[in-house]
């Protein structure tokens, strides 16, 4: 079933529009937070300074599909930018020979990514002299499995 409708005119309805992709403000806005999502940020930007602390419990089957990391301290916007700065950090399928889970990618897997598995705690506010990013802490690049054996 189509969700095209004709408006009344006589012109030829073939379910197009004249928008070009990646032409929207939406489209530019989500193109630029895509670039921005690991990078480093501007210089002099406020930052807040976030804590992740695992809260899941060791035997929580979660972290079966995600391991922990431990906890990391991250520069970052905002705390959901905090998960994404800390989840951009981990090796992703598309850099090993492993199959995604459920997309093109495994950033949305991340134990970062999981509120039941991670918590965000802000510790400083309005910093500007440092940079976007990893503070302290370890995050492992081993959280894939690849397919062939070593």
């Amino acid at each position: 079933m189509s969700n095209v409708s004709k408006t009344g005119t006589d012109d030829i309805n073939n379910a197009t529009n004249p928008n070009t992709f990646g032409r929207s403000v939406e489209s530019q806005a989500q193109i630029a937070d895509a670039a921005a999502q690991g990078s480093p940020g501007s210089a002099g930007e406020p930052l807040r300074i976030y804590r992740l602390e695992p809260i899941a419990a060791p035997d929580d089957p979660r972290w079966a599909n995600s391991p922990g990391h431990g906890v990391v301290v991250v520069a970052a916007r905002t705390p959901g930018d905090a998960r994404i700065m800390a989840a951009s950090r981990e090796l992703d399928f598309m850099e090993v020979d492993a199959a995604p889970a459920e997309d093109v990618t495994t950033a949305n897997a991340s134990a970062f990514r999981d509120d039941k598995l991670y918590t965000v705690i802000e510790i400083d506010r309005d910093r500007t002299d440092i940079s976007r990013g990893i503070l302290d802490g370890n995050i492992s690049v081993d959280t894939i499995r690849p397919v062939q054996p070593d």
